[in-house]
């Protein structure tokens, strides 16, 4: 397939609001050695695009500072973690039977080359990314899906959300028969976990708007409590035994008040703070009764490859809320900020 030498895309220069995201006509990139380029046939958002482009992250010992998902952003940036299309060009190094599969790109970063690699980066922050007609990422990191049932638009939902989903249900050592809590159930990263924690055997409770409980549950939760009424309290109702696994995004006054909910040896995994990251909870909580408190950040390439292998038999079903054209970003990131959706909101280039 011919590719064009300037392509179309969405950059910050700057962090701020909305009105940073700007249309650009740029070069297209070129693959290095080792990385091949995609042409871009759906990004999806996720709350880490707002949060880079407002710089919300902060640096270690400087929670306020303005900062990229690990630090300094280089601007000017072209957002987006989340890219399913098909590859159009490799460079050096790379096998051209490539050219022309299906594919998701892993957004990741990573510290070493090991299958247990930590993600330390993240395309759309600390590289370019999809809100663009083009994006390069390294050939290792791109999975073939060109036999996944699901649309391009439903695999594009996968990466962010599913990955730190999937990551966070690993780490929490999630297991069949368990009873398991999920904070933040009608976002992209809140479907995500009711879904594979359903589809993994466990009982899922879910927390959610009363709006959207309907659809929390039509999701896959077996009960849905809402997070206006004393959260606790309908969770004591719902899981008289207690849970097993907290997966929380929220964090804020929810891990305080979650903690004496787990069972002995329960397990609390924060991979978001919709709801604060100034957090306190009694440490006797932890230490009486075995309990743990484990960050989550995305997911290992180990556990990207077992989410491909889920999108490949169509296992998971991504719900997507609703699609804009590339040069509507802005609108679609506020879209996103409202939080009124259940699921995910994808772009098409």
């Amino acid at each position: 397939m011919g590719v064009p030498e300037t392509m179309r895309a969405v950059r910050i220069a700057e962090h701020g609001g909305p009105e940073v995201l700007r249309p650009a006509e740029v070069a297209v990139p070129v693959p290095r050695t080792g990385e091949v380029l995609v042409r871009v046939a759906a990004v999806a958002l996720n709350n880490t695009d707002l949060w880079t482009r407002e710089g919300a992250y902060g640096r270690p010992g400087d929670p306020e500072a303005l900062s990229g998902w690990r630090g300094p952003i280089g601007f000017p940036r072209i957002q987006g973690a989340d890219v399913a299309g098909r590859v159009a060009a490799v460079g050096a190094g790379v096998d051209a039977d490539l050219v022309g599969l299906r594919v998701v790109v892993d957004p990741a970063v990573y510290d070493t080359e090991g299958p247990d690699a930590n993600p330390v980066g993240l395309m759309g922050s600390e590289r370019d990314g999809g809100y663009a007609e083009y994006v390069t990422a390294p050939a290792e990191r791109v999975h073939d899906v060109t036999a996944s049932p699901l649309t391009d638009d439903q695999l594009a939902t996968l990466p962010t959300a599913y990955g730190t989903a999937l990551g966070m249900i690993e780490r929490g050592r999630l297991r069949k028969g368990e009873t398991v809590l999920v904070s933040g159930a009608s976002g992209g990263v809140g479907v995500a976990l009711v879904q594979l924690a359903r589809a993994r055997g466990a009982r899922v409770l879910a927390i959610s708007s009363g709006s959207k409980i309907d659809a929390v549950r039509e999701a896959g939760a077996h009960d849905v409590v809402d997070r206006a009424g004393d959260v606790a309290g309908q969770v004591r109702a719902a899981a008289p035994d207690g849970i097993d696994v907290g997966l929380d995004v929220v964090a804020g006054d929810l891990v305080g008040e979650g903690l004496p909910l787990l069972r002995e040896g329960g397990r609390w995994v924060v991979a978001g703070a919709l709801g604060g990251y100034d957090v306190t909870f009694d440490v006797r909580r932890l230490y009486l009764h075995n309990a743990q408190v484990i960050g989550s950040a995305m997911h290992t390439p180990t556990h990207f490859g077992l989410l491909m292998d889920l999108a490949r038999e169509g296992s998971v079903r991504p719900l997507v809320a609703a699609t804009f054209p590339l040069d509507r970003a802005a609108e679609a990131q506020e879209e996103l900020a409202r939080r009124r959706h259940v699921g995910k909101i994808v772009m098409h280039p």
